[in-house]
């Protein structure tokens, strides 16, 4: 059966697709901008989005299972059009801090929303929880190229970053392996490491050095807020906080699942210098 992935432009979803194509599945990859995406020619193209539910039933015909994007806001949407087409099951793209927002107010439910929505529909299900990606770090790159410094809040907290390409892994594997469902996945890189540690790795991958600054939490705040939002950057900030205070473990489940090892930080700054240099 085919498998359509949602977000197939996105950070995740593109590298996902390549996985599908390698290992032979049938795959339909739902996006907004098809030329953007450049898909292989072996991926059947459905033009749409999530956040307009009247593109969905086309991409959804004939479809039994989905690996589903983290839109939260919009899942509601699709619940609607998946019931309606009769698809069975769905992968979700999920975030470690699902379980710490199970236990607080609705009202600040994000991952935890989305896996409730997909579970209370009936479908059968496997959520994907990777904690914070590597990717994420690309943001330092300006700062390092400018200036050689990395301003950022909370120096101490630990935390296991993960790469994107291991989350497509393990996402090719439990949409093509349906001993998974049901199961709650939290994933990480193999390694804990705090951000000055992080980028003591990237000047070591660029041959420069680079200094770390702390910033504090009301500092990083006047600075983030303009660029995401006040919200946004407070929710940020207080995860960070919690690795402050409750410092992350790895995972085991990418080598448990994929065969593989993690990608480990150091090398994953080696790959990607060239977004650092000046």
């Amino acid at each position: 059966m085919t498998i359509l992935v949602t977000g197939a432009t996105g950070s995740v979803g593109r590298l996902l697709v390549d996985e599908l194509v390698a290992a032979g599945a049938p795959v339909r990859a739902l996006t907004n901008n098809p030329a953007k995406a450049k898909l292989p020619a072996e991926v059947d193209v459905a033009q749409g989005y999530l956040g307009r539910p009247s593109t969905l039933p086309a991409a959804l015909k004939g479809i039994d299972t989905v690996y589903l994007a983290p839109l939260p806001a919009l899942v509601d949407g699709f619940v609607a059009c998946a019931l309606e087409a009769g698809v069975r099951r769905v992968v979700v793209l999920s975030g470690e801090p699902a379980e710490y927002e199970a236990q607080q107010d609705p009202a600040s439910w994000h991952y935890y929303k989305l896996e409730r929505a997909i579970e209370e529909a009936g479908f059968e299900w496997t959520h994907l929880r990777p904690g914070q990606f590597m990717n994420n770090t690309l943001d330092w790159a300006e700062m390092i190229k400018t200036d050689g410094v990395v301003r950022a809040p909370y120096p101490e907290a630990v935390q296991t970053p993960i790469d994107l390409g291991d989350i497509a892994a393990v996402a090719r594997v439990v949409l093509l392996d349906e001993s998974y469902t049901g199961r709650r996945l939290t994933m990480s890189g193999p390694e804990a490491i705090t951000q000055p540690e992080e980028v003591e790795l990237i000047a070591a991958a660029i041959g420069r050095p680079v200094r770390f600054e702390a910033l504090s939490r009301e500092e990083a705040l006047e600075a983030w807020a303009p660029v995401m939002g006040k919200e946004t950057a407070e929710w940020l900030l207080d995860g960070f906080r919690m690795m402050s205070e409750y410092r992350m473990t790895p995972e085991p489940t990418v080598l448990e699942v994929t065969g593989r090892p993690a990608l480990p930080y150091r090398e994953w700054a080696v790959r990607n210098a060239a977004a650092f240099r000046g």
